[in-house]
C-alpha cells in the first residue's frame, strides 16, 4: 500500500513571522515544510529512529568527500526536482534535473571547498526519506555572485526524497539561501 500520493498532498509549507523586538520593527520570517496526517508513519519512524537511512547518509557523505561522481550516482536518470526557486531555477531545456542538481552542488563546493555536510535529523519509511542537513564551510570562492569573504558559514536545508531502486527519484525541499546571503553580506 502506498501511503504517499505522488503529489504529496500531506506536505504543508508554513511561515512563522516573529518580531525581533528592536525599535526598527524588524522581524524574522521562518519558512519550512510540515508533514501532516502521518499517523502510523510517525510511529514507524519513531521505531526506526536509531537507524540511519543509507541514501541520506550517502548524500551527506559524498558531498562532504567532494565526490561529485558518487553524488551524481545517487540520483535516478529520470529524477524530478520539485524545488524551484530563484537560487535553484528550473533547468534549461537541454539540462536534466539531475544535471542541474549536480551543478548546483558543484557550485556550492567551488564556493566552499572545505564544505562539510551532516544530518541534523531524519526519518524514513518505505520509499520516502526526509532530513535536515547542516552545511558548514569557509567561503573561499565566488558563491551566489559574492566574491570570497573568508567567512565561516553554517546553514541548513530540509529535504524530502522519494526513492526508487536505491536512488533518489524525486525531491521536495528548501534551503536557507536567505541565511547564506545574510552571512555572506553581513
Amino acid at each position: 500500500m502506498d501511503r504517499f500520493p505522488r503529489k504529496l498532498d500531506n506536505i504543508c509549507p508554513f511561515f512563522l513571522v516573529t518580531n525581533d523586538g528592536d525599535r526598527h520593527g524588524s522581524a524574522t520570517v521562518t519558512m519550512g515544510l510540515a508533514l501532516t496526517g502521518l499517523g502510523t508513519l510517525a510511529a514507524e519512524a519513531a521505531a526506526q529512529s536509531g537507524t540511519e537511512n543509507p541514501l541520506l547518509a550517502a548524500f551527506a557523505k559524498t558531498l562532504s568527500a567532494h565526490d561529485m561522481n558518487a553524488f551524481a550516482a545517487l540520483f535516478a536518470d529520470d529524477y524530478v526536482n520539485h524545488q524551484v526557486s530563484a537560487a535553484a531555477p528550473k533547468p534549461a531545456a537541454d539540462v536534466t534535473a539531475k544535471q542541474a542538481t549536480v551543478g548546483f552542488f558543484a557550485a556550492r563546493l567551488k564556493g566552499m571547498p572545505g564544505l562539510s555536510v551532516a544530518i541534523e535529523a531524519s526519518l524514513a519509511s518505505g520509499e520516502m526519506a526526509a532530513a535536515s542537513f547542516v552545511y558548514t564551510g569557509t567561503h573561499q570562492d565566488v558563491y551566489f555572485g559574492v566574491a570570497p569573504t573568508g567567512k565561516r558559514l553554517r546553514f541548513t536545508s530540509c529535504d524530502i526524497f522519494r526513492t526508487r531502486d536505491g536512488k533518489i527519484a524525486e525531491h521536495w525541499g528548501m534551503g536557507d539561501i536567505a541565511g547564506v546571503l545574510a552571512q555572506l553580506k553581513g
